[in-house]
């Protein structure tokens, strides 16, 4: 018998995928999305956490000022929905991009050309 036996699938199957992903080169790799999703993850998770934490800590706040002056319950009432509106106005920054990093540009702004002003000439 010769050493030379039947060729193997997995063999085979490899050769067919290479070749129909060298066929197809405008196809996107498979890796390459887990960038995207992960910036995703991050920027969800940092509205998530900034939210919370204004509204506990605001909360904690009007409990502490509440057994000091002994006005409970307005004072933890009041700076809890002061918490809840520090809350939305940190997750409106972060989703419509305000104060960010210098350099930052937003996706609709990708393909956008920056203005130019008079400054921009002298250099």
């Amino acid at each position: 018998m010769s050493e030379s036996g039947p060729p193997d699938p997995l063999a085979r199957l490899g050769e067919r995928l290479k070749r129909a992903r060298a066929a197809r080169p405008g196809e996107p790799v498979a890796g390459l999305e887990a960038p995207v999703s992960q910036e995703g993850v991050g920027l969800g998770l940092r509205i998530g956490i900034e939210f919370v934490v204004a509204v506990v800590a605001a909360t904690g706040l009007g409990w502490v000022f509440d057994r000091w002056l002994g006005t409970r319950p307005w004072g933890t009432i009041v700076l809890f929905f002061l918490g809840v509106g520090a809350g939305m106005t940190s997750v409106y920054r972060a989703v419509t991009g305000i104060k960010t990093a210098v350099g930052y540009r937003r996706l609709d702004e990708v393909g956008q050309q920056p203005a130019k002003d008079k400054w921009d000439d002298e250099e």
